[in-house]
């Protein structure tokens, strides 16, 4: 039987109506990868991506920017949890470590980043990026790449 090849990288442009059947395909590209880091300039749709991931992943519970928290525990509905960061506040990398960021992503569980550009030297080798860039208003243009 041959063996089905792993789309490596994607480019998309989307609007909002398009978000779903986005976050399912980004999903199903991210299989195997559990730390998923979420690039983009304030305004980009990073926290709207990660809901959208989320609600794709059966998560019910409200999913929120964990801005001032720094992370977040979601619920998937066999109660696996699901982390969500955002690093925009941090200091320095130090505070990321002592939270147990590396923990976090050793765990196994999905971990989506936001801002990891705060973080460089804990990111593992394996992980999933999701680039994102405003096109207009109502267009966004999203990139992702297995590493």
């Amino acid at each position: 039987m041959p063996e089905i090849a792993t789309l490596e990288a994607m480019d998309k442009i989307f609007g909002l109506s398009e978000l779903e059947d986005i976050s399912k395909e980004v999903i199903a590209a991210a299989m195997g990868l559990n730390v998923w880091l979420l690039h983009g300039e304030i305004g980009a749709g990073k926290t709207t991506f990660v809901k959208a991931i989320c609600h794709s992943l059966g998560i019910e519970s409200t999913v929120a920017s964990p801005s001032y928290s720094i992370i977040n525990e979601y619920k998937l509905s066999k109660g696996t949890p699901v982390f969500h960061f955002d690093f925009y506040r941090l200091k320095n990398e130090t505070e990321a470590y002592d939270i147990g960021t590396n923990e976090y992503f050793e765990s196994g569980h999905l971990c989506l980043v936001e801002w990891p550009e705060k973080i460089p030297s804990l990111i593992p080798m394996h992980h999933f990026s999701i680039h994102l860039a405003i096109n207009d208003p109502q267009r966004r243009t999203l990139h992702y790449v297995r590493h």
